[in-house]
């Protein structure tokens, strides 16, 4: 009998759902029993006395109107909510709103034809005892995006792409007519056209054929288009770049300071091609130095309203993936004309400080110059004088090739510069700074870009160097206009989640770390020594990780609310814009106001930041995509060998394992551990075997063997062998 009742309860209310959603859609339209039961495909008597006690009962709790006898309408309640859809890879979903207070569930058969990332407006159903709130789509507003990628299947009269992201619940059916010539396997870029109402799956056409799937170019093509990001510019936008006057004119050099000779020099990695920024040097007669931070000056060629800037906004930021550089700006520009090449006079834009010996700011200059690189210098080969204070740079290390003889202006300037930057970094960690230095996986590639041997790269002093005059110049910069109350464009911080921190303190906990949550100075210093604690240890890589992961991004606004990561109060992005358009629009607006000008509105200038920061975090997202396809291409062929690592993380359907020696991550699946029967404990973040009692948890160290390297999803499944104590 009970079982009768549920069951009747449980079509009740799906009945009311159907109901509810088909008046949501008309809101502004009333309706009879007869058409809402027309519009719901119910045709016996029945079914549409069922509808007419279901339309007294939402007529009941206010749900719906009766705005003449027997006519119906939807009530707006605040039951119905706009936000964006945050699918998991299960086929179901949350709903994300600022005006619920927490994420609301959508199983997938409320979905309603959502994507991943819509925006649409839900029914949230009320809070039943016992169980969280649950809602349905009741319309998508606006798709979040509407190309996808996917492998094309053929058959005789229609294809389907099905898609590698585990978010995309559904293919995607393409008619006969829209093929664009692609073969059965090709890797393709498909439109969303349409969602017929009764089709299983959206409807769309091919817009380009990438090649052929497990290729090398189609799937770094194939990032790039999963993210929406270009591969090459416009054929208009080469050709204005290349008519440009990326001359030095004497008109032009007449309105800037003169700096060309002031011993300047750049230090960049050894396959750099664009160099945005330079340092200049000099002691001055009261015994102080002067140090320039020297920036390509792109806004003097990127001019506003002009199709160069129009693009270089759309992309907002150059795309670092592991085999080549997708510029924001053509290589007219960004190899040549805006890179401060040695030998060559440039047209810059700089900070120029003066210091005293104790790395105290006496004097700051800010405006527009002409410079002269007398020196391009890798960081190895800066590293090497500041190791050895030895000018001569090994062949092994020289960015010729063969044994090279810095001058002693330089090595100098260089010498004192880390010096000077030593201390300044010291002041940033005493005001609360965190250090992130977290090793970065490159790879060696041969000619063909196939991945030969990974290496770490890390920070050292000569990355210091550069790093805290960038960062000299970024705050000084943002600090000259803050404190005017102009508008401006930083990049802002905020303080970490506390609940972020209690789940880090929980995992590091098991390393034998912790974490210090008295206040927020104490909890900096415990993060750096933390950060510190970790380094060459087994843990360090999902340390630095999980660290980075419990703080907030970083983003760009005119809302200026300080730097939590870097302990400033004000600052900016000043220093790349070859690379970062919020740059660019740096460069602009403090060239504006040197010359008088009134705040400029900051309505539009926030819209431009919201832009570069999607933009930003699109590009990132592709750069570890790109990251992760090297490592699965790398391991493919290491089959045969056994592996230490790291178990990173624990969930109900396995473990992921990363591997010491090359940092690349993947997953034993639980039902491949063949020693034991192992249920997920989730208080433990560990496996547990039912019959041993062995422990598979966080940081345990494991030995594994590659089983599967699957280059178009880009995972790497392993065989577990055994646990070491």
């Amino acid at each position: 009998m009970a079982k009768k009742i549920k069951h009747k309860k449980k079509k009740q209310f799906d009945f009311s759902n159907k109901i509810l959603k088909f008046l949501g859609k008309n809101p502004s339209k009333s309706y009879n029993y007869k058409q809402v039961a027309a519009q719901l495909e119910v045709v016996d008597t029945q079914g549409r006395n069922e509808i007419i006690k279901e339309l007294k009962f939402l007529l009941s709790k206010t749900l719906i109107e009766e705005v003449e006898l027997g006519k119906y309408r939807f009530v707006p309640k605040a039951n119905y909510v706009e936000g964006h859809i945050d699918m998991t890879s299960k086929k179901t979903a949350y709903l994300v709103s600022e005006e619920l207070e927490e994420d609301v569930f959508i199983p997938t058969n409320n979905l309603n034809k959502a994507l991943d990332g819509d925006l649409v407006k839900a029914y949230i159903y009320n809070k039943r005892k016992g169980r969280k709130p649950e809602g349905e789509v009741v319309e998508v507003l606006e798709r979040h995006r509407t190309q996808f990628v996917g492998v094309i299947d053929i058959q005789k009269n229609f294809a389907f792409v099905t898609t590698a992201d585990a978010k995309m619940y559904t293919d995607i059916f393409i008619p006969k007519d829209k093929f664009l010539g692609a073969q059965p396997g090709d890797v393709v870029l498909v439109d969303l056209e349409d969602w017929p109402e009764k089709a299983d799956s959206p409807f769309g056409k091919v817009v380009k054929v990438l090649g052929k799937q497990g290729e090398h170019n189609t799937e770094i093509h194939a990032i790039l288009a999963e993210y929406g990001l270009p591969n090459e510019f416009p054929k208009e936008v080469e050709e204005f770049a290349n008519k440009l006057d990326t001359s030095i004119q004497e008109e032009e050099v007449a309105k800037r300071r003169d700096m060309r000779e002031v011993l300047t020099f750049t230090i960049d990695p050894k396959d750099a091609k664009d160099f945005d920024d330079a340092l200049s040097f000099q002691t001055l007669e009261n015994g102080n130095y002067e140090i320039g931070v020297h920036i390509a000056d792109v806004s003097h060629y990127v001019r506003e309203g002009t199709i160069l800037d129009d693009e270089a906004f759309h992309r907002a930021t150059s795309v670092y993936l592991v085999d080549r550089t997708v510029p924001m700006l053509p290589e007219v520009l960004s190899n040549f004309a805006c890179s401060l090449r040695p030998h060559e006079d440039k047209y810059t834009f700089s900070a120029v400080f003066e210091m005293n010996a104790k790395g105290e700011l006496v004097n700051s200059w800010f405006g527009r110059t002409v410079t002269h690189s007398d020196q391009r210098m890798a960081y190895e080969e800066a590293q090497y004088i500041i190791e050895t204070q030895d000018r001569t740079i090994p062949e092994s290390i020289s960015i010729t090739g063969e044994v090279q003889e810095i001058s002693e202006e330089v090595a100098h300037a260089v010498l004192t510069m880390n010096t000077l930057a030593h201390i300044l970094r010291q002041k940033r960690m005493k005001a609360g700074a965190i250090s992130f230095d977290k090793v970065e996986v490159k790879f060696n590639l041969n000619s063909e870009s196939e991945p030969v041997g990974v290496f770490f790269k890390e920070a050292k002093d000569a990355n210091h160097l550069i790093e805290e005059f960038m960062l000299l110049a970024n705050r000084k910069v943002s600090e000259f206009i803050g404190k005017q109350k102009k508008t401006f464009v930083y990049r802002i911080h905020d303080e970490p989640d506390q609940d972020k921190l209690f789940g880090l303190q929980a995992i590091i906990s098991r390393f034998g770390h912790s974490l210090n949550f008295k206040s927020r100075d104490t909890i900096s210093k415990s993060l750096n020594e933390l950060l510190k604690n970790v380094q060459g240890k087994k843990e360090q890589n999902l340390v630095d990780t999980l660290a980075i992961r419990s703080m907030s991004k970083a983003s760009y606004s005119t809302q200026n609310i300080g730097h939590y990561g870097l302990a400033f109060d004000y600052y900016s992005h000043f220093t790349s814009p070859i690379r970062r358009y919020p740059d660019v629009m740096a460069h602009r607006l403090l060239e504006f106001y040197l010359h008088g000008g009134n705040s400029v509105n900051a309505e539009e200038y926030e819209t431009k930041c919201k832009h570069c920061s999607a933009m930003e975090n699109l590009a990132a997202n592709a750069e570890r995509d790109s990251i992760k396809y090297m490592q699965v291409k790398y391991m493919q062929d290491q089959k045969d060998k056994a592996f230490t690592g790291v178990i990173s993380g624990v969930t109900e359907w396995g473990i992921y394992v990363e591997i010491i020696e090359n940092k690349c991550e993947g997953m034993v699946r639980i039902r491949e551990i063949k020693e034991d029967y192992y249920v997920y404990d989730e208080k433990q973040y560990a496996l547990i075997g039912q019959a041993t009692h062995n422990t598979l948890q966080l940081g345990d160290t494991v030995v594994v063997s590659v089983k599967n390297a699957d280059l178009v999803k880009k995972q790497l499944d392993f065989n577990y062998i055994q646990k070491l104590s």
